[in-house]
């Protein structure tokens, strides 16, 4: 693993875009994979910012997102394909038929995980899968567990969770306690991971997380077994592991 200390949330974001980018300008019609919540955004704004003055391009380039809430419709400004889409997507010119969410209004759910895990599947996999940290280990929805799931499965979300992204609704009862999440054992397939982590709250779970032992009750942990994994942080949240 591989370690990038930054100064504050936006020299992180910027050492990310350039992670990114290099993966997208190295090999164009690369397969992303993408996170959402407050981490990635100032990354996805810097890259925005290179596409606009024509440093990128994305005409090629294939975007498969670790999670969506069920029972969020496509329109709901909570979900997490709004998220993409007004962060991201509208502002590059990526193919919206190359961009990959799961479906939080279908129907049957174990036909969606395995749909989703079929588009993974023929995308050949994830070169490059952006991951952020919750407070506790959890890695798109996985959450603390007995065992590390292996592919895309419908998650009851912990209260942490639930607590931790009530911020984002006008009600708190309004957040969702199932969302879809691609799995551990397709996250650890991807080539390369990226994992962005900022302040000073996450300080705890980031020595837990890459210097603890490995366990399912700390999802992120499995990345120490990965081979090629890049942990960007602020000074702050790596205040517990780099002086």
């Amino acid at each position: 693993m591989v370690i990038y200390k930054a100064k504050d949330y936006k020299d992180m974001s910027r050492k990310a875009a350039n992670i990114i980018s290099a993966q997208v300008i190295m090999k164009p019609n690369c397969v992303l994979g993408l996170a959402t919540g407050s981490s990635p955004i100032g990354a996805y704004k810097q890259l925005i910012e290179w596409y606009e003055k024509g440093d990128l391009d994305f005409a090629e380039v294939k975007t498969i997102n670790l999670d969506e809430y069920k029972g969020l419709s496509k329109e709901s400004e909570q979900s997490y394909y709004y998220f993409m889409y007004h962060n991201l997507f509208e502002h590059i010119n990526i193919n919206l038929n190359n961009t990959h969410i799961q479906n939080g209004m279908a129907k049957d759910e174990e036909l969606e995980c395995d749909r989703y895990n079929r588009i993974i599947h023929s995308l050949g996999g994830i070169d490059l899968q952006l991951l952020g940290l919750g407070h506790n280990g959890h890695i798109g929805f996985n959450e603390p567990d007995q065992a590390f799931e292996k592919d895309t499965h419908l998650v009851e979300l912990a209260e942490s969770t639930i607590s931790a992204n009530s911020r984002l609704f006008d009600n708190p009862d309004d957040v969702p306690r199932y969302a879809y999440t691609m799995g551990i054992k397709t996250i650890m397939q991807a080539k390369k991971i990226l994992v962005i982590v900022s302040g000073e709250d996450k300080a705890d779970i980031v020595k837990s997380a890459f210097f603890g032992p490995v366990t399912p009750k700390v999802p992120a942990s499995i990345l120490q077994m990965h081979n090629d994994v890049i942990l960007v942080g602020d000074e702050a949240a790596l205040s517990k592991v780099i002086n």
